[in-house]
């Protein structure tokens, strides 16, 4: 008879989350010096991967890649969920928690174009497909020529579309590309700077209940420090500005030494109307700096500016 494993890892089915699951399985193995084998992994079917005819905003948000993992993780049917950090709403159902976080991958966007090398470089009105409002209005921040259509589906389904001629070009994660190992060359990614990513864009977060001492103790020999911090203070951002699959918000967070530094920037999504926000402080006030950026950029657009995302 098989042995009952000692611990039930629930992801999504994707290609990509299956490959985060494993990474988060083999970290905890080597870790504890434990048999990967005893450890599962569970792909659980989300609303989110089932719906592919409409935007996340239209159906409901990112809470549609996550519900029912957690609804498993909730009455115990696995004991971790793993998911892609940017895809976590800011408030987690009761009982439940972002506890670890693998080292960050690369968080920048890369892009993906059939021709062209560079967003300047794509021919008046070309069709670029994306499925993420942030994308889309920092697309049209730089060329308002661009005609942005919708694009779900995974990183291969995104790919694929981008073969066939559905659009001239794309954006994708490097995160999720370089997991995959599908990252070319000829692909560039964005300067964080001048396109920065969606807040907590590259980082593998593990959700647990809370209270339970022995997922705590497990987990804390693979929590990386310096990316929960820096993830802390870019959620604190996101929901400081009550932020949804409806808001353009971009957010990224450093850390030198003892320096967190915070570069926010909120759009509308027509990408006609733009504000940026700098922060800085020590990690430990991680959350902190976010809250206070996000204060003084709500402040400074004012509350039109809002009532214009719709």
């Amino acid at each position: 008879m098989s042995k009952e494993p000692i611990l039930r890892i629930g992801t999504r089915g994707s290609a990509l989350a299956l490959a985060q699951a494993q990474e988060v399985r083999a970290g905890l193995a080597s870790a504890h010096g434990l048999d990967a084998e005893s450890i599962e992994v569970v792909a659980i079917s989300t609303s989110g991967d089932r719906i592919q005819d409409r935007s996340l905003a239209e159906v409901g948000g990112k809470g549609l890649f996550t519900r029912e993992i957690e609804e498993q993780l909730l009455d115990g049917r696995i004991d971790i969920a793993v998911h892609s950090s940017k895809d976590m709403p800011t408030i987690l159902p009761a009982g439940l928690h972002l506890s670890a976080f693998l080292l960050r991958e690369d968080p920048r966007d890369v892009f993906i174009g059939r021709a062209a090398t560079r967003i300047e470089d794509l021919s008046p009105g070309a069709v670029v497909g994306t499925s993420s409002l942030r994308r889309r209005a920092l697309l049209l921040r730089a060329r308002p020529d661009l005609k942005v259509v919708e694009f779900r589906g995974n990183v291969q389904t995104r790919l694929r579309k981008l073969d066939e001629g559905v659009a001239e070009a794309t954006l994708l994660a490097a995160a999720g590309l370089n997991r995959l190992g599908l990252m070319r060359r000829e692909w560039t990614p964005l300067d964080p700077g001048s396109f920065p990513p969606a807040p907590a864009q590259g980082a593998i977060g593990v959700e647990s209940r809370m209270g339970d001492a022995r997922i705590a103790s497990l987990l804390a020999r693979v929590n990386h420090h310096e990316t929960e911090r820096a993830i802390a203070c870019e959620r604190a951002f996101l929901a400081g500005l009550a932020g949804s699959c409806r808001t353009p918000i971009a957010g990224y967070a450093t850390i030198h030494g003892e320096t967190l530094s915070f570069h926010g920037l909120i759009v509308t999504p027509d990408g006609r109307s733009a504000h940026a926000v700098q922060g800085k402080g020590v990690p430990a006030e991680a959350e902190a700096v976010g809250r206070d950026a996000a204060e003084r950029v709500r402040a400074a657009a004012g509350p039109e500016f809002f009532r214009s995302w719709g």
